[in-house]
């Protein structure tokens, strides 16, 4: 049995991924804000670089829209096999031992280790380290298996479909594209995201509780979009995806989690690639403490806990907030504020500000009063 120090389940140190290819099946629109490229220390390369995000365009039911131009570029849409094969590289370069087609299917803990019972391409193999960083998705079994309760709330679950599509057309390939409205995506919303050629990741997020879906409110949407319908899909991707249920505690004795599987995704347009990015920075210091003070107690290595609310999980409680806000509206309700709210209105909101937000919705909605109301409930 190969000992380490620690362990990332999920990657994709000993990093080990149970799909046979890093990067594949992404559950994931692939747009990633400069504003995270920067703040990671990362440098757009073309290799995973497509398609560059010069605005946004938000459409009502009515296929009202509101325009935000950014004018300048705000970030891109990747290839993000391409993108986390680059990573992978590079932490191999740097150390990191790298398994594919590795299912981890068990951890025990054993003398302060944790034992991780593996199925490699078909062959049974363990393996032991004092630290597993568990960055296995939603479902994550390792957080499940070493005592940390992860269970979510149906909800704070979306579903999600999403279409790679070829030759297709749509308006302005360089702005990303989002569709709301009850028929159109309950309590979610519908996007095209281009990747250039005229191809585009064409997806929905809907409620887990919704009685039809992703997939039959996605094939609605495409058949009635005159661009899309004579379209190829050229791959189709599902998943889950956390949209609240911020835990509590994020680690466990000789346990840190990290991305999907600590619900670490913006509970309003379900972009994580960043945040879970970000998390796993905080918990590569806090894990890299640990291992020099050899402490992989829970109280040691929630430091991550402490330190990413403080960065960024408390500002993401209060976009849950909008989030329940964006809930309660009806499609009426979304043709109004598509008539009343501007793009730095909308940019506004987005970024939580919540009494900027309730002034801006009081001066923008004062003939509209029940719908000020509604939206001033949640931005106390």
């Amino acid at each position: 049995m190969q000992e380490f120090d620690a362990i990332i389940v999920g990657a994709g140190v000993l990093c080990i991924d149970k799909k046979q290819e890093i990067g594949v099946p992404k559950r994931c629109g692939e747009g990633l804000g400069l504003s995270w490229i920067k703040r990671l220390g990362l440098k757009p390369d073309s290799k995973w670089c497509l398609q560059e995000i010069n605005g946004a365009t938000l459409y009502a039911p009515s296929m009202k829209s509101v325009k935000i131009d950014f004018k300048k570029v705000s970030g891109y849409i990747i290839e993000r096999r391409v993108f986390e094969k680059e990573l992978a590289k590079e932490a191999a370069g740097k150390g990191a031992l790298i398994r594919v087609k590795c299912h981890a299917r068990d951890f025990e803990r054993k003398n302060g280790k944790v034992i991780v019972s593996c199925m490699e391409q078909g062959e049974k193999v363990k393996y032991s380290a004092s630290l597993i960083i568990a960055a296995d998705g939603t479902e994550s079994l390792a957080a499940r298996k070493l005592g940390l309760d992860t269970k979510i709330g149906l909800n704070d679950i979306d579903s999600g479909y999403q279409y790679e599509m070829a030759n297709i057309s749509f308006e302005n390939p360089h702005f990303i594209h989002f569709f709301f409205g009850n028929e159109v995506a309950p309590r979610g919303y519908l996007w095209i995201f281009s990747k250039g050629n005229n191809c585009a990741n064409v997806g929905i997020g809907i409620a887990g509780s919704e009685s039809k879906t992703a997939k039959e409110y996605l094939d609605k949407f495409v058949q009635a979009h005159s661009g899309l319908r004579n379209g190829s899909i050229i791959e189709v991707n599902a998943g889950t995806i956390p949209v609240g249920g911020f835990l509590k505690e994020m680690a466990a004795d000789n346990l840190i989690v990290v991305g999907d599987a600590a619900h670490q995704v913006n509970p309003i347009h379900g972009g994580g690639i960043g945040l879970a990015m970000e998390a796993a920075t905080i918990a590569a210091e806090v894990a890299l403490k640990a291992l020099r003070k050899k402490d992989f107690g829970s109280k040691f290595l929630n430091q991550y806990t402490a330190e990413w609310y403080e960065t960024r999980g408390n500002k993401l409680k209060r976009i849950l907030k909008q989030r329940h806000m964006l809930e309660e509206l009806n499609d009426d309700n979304f043709e109004t504020l598509a008539d009343t709210i501007d793009a730095d209105d909308v940019m506004l909101i987005s970024k939580g500000n919540l009494k900027s937000s309730a002034k801006m919705i009081i001066k923008k909605l004062v003939r509209h009063p029940k719908l000020a109301k509604v939206m001033l409930k949640y931005l106390k």
